[in-house]
């Protein structure tokens, strides 16, 4: 699961190729337990009991915004779709869950798959 998010912090700024659904969704995941303990250090460490209020959370989210754009992207370009339908919030959870192409396609080749 930490290689996915390695590997995607690596690639913040490849925006062009495929991303297969896995490697999207593992990051997704790693992403979202570091946010919980960022959120549990905040609130027992500072004291700070807003977790929308956090100064931890912010910074990390400002610190991954374009690798997670960047996943993102490449995710719909698995699935054949533009890298634009990321602004479409509902359409875009659609193509996040979809599977890839089984082909090449206009984006770049079937991504390799590590199990």
């Amino acid at each position: 699961m930490l290689n996915y998010y390695l590997d995607a912090l690596k690639k913040y700024t490849q925006f062009s190729g495929r991303a297969t659904r896995k490697e999207f969704w593992m990051f997704f995941l790693t992403n979202a337990l570091i946010i919980i303990g960022l959120v549990v250090i905040d609130s027992s460490v500072l004291g700070n009991n807003d977790p929308q209020k956090s100064v931890l959370v912010s910074l990390y989210n400002l610190a991954t915004i374009v690798p997670y754009l960047a996943i993102a992207v490449r995710r719909t370009h698995d699935v054949g779709k533009s890298g634009w339908f990321v602004l479409f919030p509902l359409y875009n959870l659609i193509l996040l869950i979809s599977s890839g192409d089984n082909n090449e396609n206009k984006y770049g080749s079937v991504p390799f798959v590590n199990n």
